[in-house]
């Protein structure tokens, strides 16, 4: 049972978002936790609706930060 939960646990990533506002302001370096780009996206733009998403990135733990899309 306890695998269970570290392996639940370890599947939750860090996706970092550089946006656009609805007002035109740039932001940077939004650190979203999520199950996937899809579920971390969704959790963004609960908080900044209508914002335009201009980059993506996956941070994983131990590895480098790799390009995840390009909106």
């Amino acid at each position: 049972m306890n695998e269970e939960k570290f392996v639940a646990s370890s599947a939750i990533m860090k996706y970092g978002f550089r946006i656009r506002t609805r007002s035109g302001l740039i932001v940077d370096n939004l650190l979203i936790h999520g199950r996937d780009e899809v579920d971390a996206e969704r959790k963004l733009r609960q908080m900044y609706r209508y914002c335009k998403i201009l980059q993506c990135t996956v941070h994983e733990p131990g590895k480098r930060a790799e390009l995840a899309a390009v909106r």
